[in-house]
């Protein structure tokens, strides 16, 4: 599943192809991933423009053009990729015909798709603005200051994983990132914020910071060999860290894994 180190790849990797190329055409394969335009709308409004610079924001990708943003949300299993050849996936949903190369959109499962905001043209069309769509997202996660970070959770009381996934109070982090910080930071997944002492929100802050760096760097959550994503799939995982048996369950409805003899509580 992309989770902000797949959306920054994903941002990097077009930064490097898209800027500046104009849009010839956009050829909407199958209109379910568009969640508040008509095809005829996306070509009608993206036709002759140019992209800028991509951009991202938590798990989200913004690709502006000359006034309107398409927004992408890749959900489960959406990937937006440049080729100057043609290629394809048999899942692409959308492609733009650029002046030189496509972009593509491929989503197997179509759980969330892509918006288009601002410059719409029509009456019948969603004139969604950025800001209202992006208005819910907490700051972005990569680069977060430890002071505004340590401000954040003191705002809020509930457990800590769904805290940490809550988009609306920090964008960006997902499933497997969260159990990877909360391990990291030897933090128990379900403990309460409120119990979390100066120390403890240091180790964490610590822990995103060191978690997301190197994630970004691999353009996805890595099954490192001193990382907990590495056995979490295993039948019958243990602790890279100190050898226990590794702990399943739900936690704010997410599957969750954690070391009982590091992550006590």
């Amino acid at each position: 599943m992309p989770e902000l180190p797949d959306v920054e790849g994903f941002r990097e990797r077009l930064s490097a192809t898209l800027p500046g190329r104009r849009i010839d055409s956009v050829e909407v394969r199958d209109s379910g991933v568009l969640r508040n335009a008509s095809a005829r709308a996306l070509n009608r409004v993206l036709s002759g423009r140019r992209f800028e610079e991509p951009r991202r924001h938590g798990k989200w990708l913004l690709l502006p053009a000359e006034g309107p943003t398409l927004l992408v949300h890749s959900g489960m299993t959406g990937r937006p990729y440049y080729t100057s050849a043609g290629d394809g996936d048999r899942h692409d949903r959308v492609v733009i015909t650029l002046d030189r190369g496509e972009l593509h959109y491929a989503d197997q499962r179509k759980l969330r798709g892509i918006w288009l905001v601002g410059d719409h043209e029509d009456d019948h069309e969603d004139n969604d603005d950025l800001d209202d769509m992006l208005g819910d997202q907490g700051p972005d996660a990569l680069g977060l200051d430890r002071h505004v970070f340590t401000e954040i959770l003191r705002r809020h009381r509930g457990a800590l994983k769904p805290t940490l996934m809550d988009q609306s109070v920090i964008a960006g982090l997902g499933n497997l990132l969260v159990d990877e910080i909360c391990w990291r930071a030897r933090l128990n997944p379900k403990i309460r914020i409120a119990a979390l002492d100066d120390s403890d929100i240091r180790q964490l802050h610590r822990a995103v910071t060191s978690v997301l760096r190197t994630a970004v760097r691999h353009g996805c959550v890595p099954g490192l060999r001193r990382w907990l994503t590495r056995v979490r799939d295993d039948p019958d995982p243990s602790c890279p860290r100190c050898g226990a048996r590794v702990s399943r369950g739900r936690v704010g409805g997410r599957s969750t894994v954690w070391c009982p003899r590091c992550q006590p509580g």
